[in-house]
């Protein structure tokens, strides 16, 4: 990383890698963090986790790779294919959209979060298994996500309307019949 001085202002060049780090932070020195991080303070799963983040780093990021939460997976990191789908407060929002920073003091639950204390599935993944809505199983996790907001939008009543509102999600594999199937089964046993 190198610095410039340009009219009195330093320009730090970014490094390499395109990751500023608060090296003080990684040596356990009890410096003020580096004017380029926030600290942040996020609920994921009902438990609050602070992080000192750049401005820049996106929720799917700081999931990922900072807390360790890869059941929300990378995808395009576009926008364009659902995989990182997440709810916020509720509502499914594309994590690789969504910058860390937009939703300090926001509910944010993740695909590990839709699991009982007791390990007993939510029923829309249990509705995944048995339905067989999956082959390489690397959406699973968004459509999962997107299933679970459909059903609570009150969006499945029918298979076109479970395709629509599941559009936003895509699968390489072409499991979309079994994914509409388990949608509709999840949809019925949460109704009852």
């Amino acid at each position: 990383m190198t610095s410039q001085i340009h009219t009195g202002q330093p320009i730090i060049d970014p490094p390499e890698d395109g990751h500023f780090r608060n090296d003080d932070a990684a040596s356990g020195s009890t410096n003020p963090p580096s004017p380029t991080t926030l600290s942040l303070h996020l609920t994921i799963n009902g438990e609050t986790h602070a992080l000192d983040l750049e401005p820049r780093v996106t929720l799917l990021d700081a999931l990922r790779d900072r807390l360790a939460l890869t059941g929300t997976k990378k995808g395009c990191d576009q926008g364009q294919c659902g995989a990182c789908t997440v709810h916020v407060d509720g509502e499914r929002v594309l994590a690789c959209l969504t910058l860390a920073a937009q939703v300090e003091g926001r509910e944010i639950t993740t695909i590990e979060g839709l699991v009982d204390e007791d390990g007993t599935l939510h029923t829309v993944q249990a509705a995944f298994l048995e339905q067989d809505a999956f082959q390489c199983g690397y959406c699973t996790p968004g459509q999962i996500m997107s299933a679970v907001a459909c059903i609570r939008e009150g969006h499945a009543g029918s298979d076109e309307e479970i395709r629509e509102y599941m559009a936003g999600n895509l699968c390489r594999c072409g499991a979309y019949p079994h994914i509409v199937a388990a949608v509709r089964q999840a949809a019925r046993e949460l109704r009852a």
